[in-house]
């Protein structure tokens, strides 16, 4: 390995810390400062159930899954598996090929969870919160949490990027994840031309709409070439960013969609619907 990969295994854990605590609290001074819709609940409330879901995720990976996507990039290197430990590739080629192929898997998973019913329930804890801010972009039910991780480690695996791509990725979902849920806008301009590279918070908050049509839209995290490549790109919300509504319609009692007990049992309330996103019509409701 090189001094570079023996010091991103060293520190990997710091760099990741150091990453999501950055742009928590540069998001957070961010929304403080020029929030663009008011919330629902208390900062202190949103925040400290949002976050104790993500401490409980981690605390559950660290039992369940000591496999990391590092580690298991490291077990490809050492045994030659995956495609850029098996063809030789420049090393910056390897690089960014890894991050843009694990950036699309991530988008094809998004795209996944809404369209298997059953999945849906799991990544509907998501896109239940009322309060669109920085913390929503780390709030994920720990059953799809540990779903994501197989789906990375079997992609590392198959793909054989180098450690720093891995690491690189992982810090990238974290910080763009925080920065395109946040509560906060770019000035137009800016927007219009970073979003053609780069998913802002304008562009993803559409996706947390109650609309169906809106919610099946801008599914990319990092990159937005994918919603354009494969159709499902949306520029705005047809209400506006301050008049359309966020959330799942049916799931509004703070108890349910705020609280962390609520957010644990949200996947097995009610039944499974037809909710798909390949339904020829859109209903006028989101549930399932």
């Amino acid at each position: 390995m090189t001094a570079w990969e023996n010091w991103t295994l060293a520190h990997e854990g710091l760099i990741r810390l150091g990453g999501f605590v950055g742009a928590l609290v540069a998001m957070g001074l961010w929304e403080t400062l020029a929030p663009v819709r008011p919330p629902t609940l208390s900062r202190l409330t949103h925040w400290a159930n949002n976050l104790g879901l993500v401490l409980l995720n981690g605390l559950l990976l660290k039992l369940l899954l000591p496999v990391t996507a590092l580690g298991a990039a490291l077990f490809a290197q050492r045994h030659g598996w995956g495609l850029f430990n098996h063809f030789a590739a420049p090393p910056w080629l390897a690089l960014v090929a890894s991050v843009v192929i694990m950036d699309l898997v991530i988008w094809l998973q998004h795209v996944m969870v809404h369209a298997v019913p059953v999945l849906w329930r799991l990544h509907r804890v998501h896109h239940a919160d009322p309060d669109y801010d920085v913390t929503t972009g780390v709030r994920f039910h720990p059953l799809e949490i540990l779903l994501s991780m197989g789906i990375k480690i079997a992609t590392v695996l198959l793909l054989g990027p180098p450690l720093l791509a891995v690491v690189a990725f992982e810090v990238l979902l974290n910080v763009m994840a925080m920065f395109n849920h946040g509560n906060v806008r770019l000035p137009a301009r800016l927007d219009r031309v970073l979003r053609w590279l780069l998913v802002t918070p304008d562009m993803h908050r559409v996706h947390h709409s109650v609309a169906d049509d809106e919610a099946n839209s801008n599914f990319g995290f990092n990159l937005s070439w994918w919603d354009r490549l494969f159709g499902t790109y949306r520029d705005q919300p047809r209400d506006g960013h301050l008049g359309m509504r966020i959330g799942i319609r049916k799931f509004r009692d703070p108890r349910t969609v705020s609280w962390l007990p609520g957010m644990l049992l949200l996947p097995f309330r009610g039944g499974i619907s037809g909710y798909v996103i390949n339904r020829r019509e859109w209903e006028d409701r989101q549930d399932g």
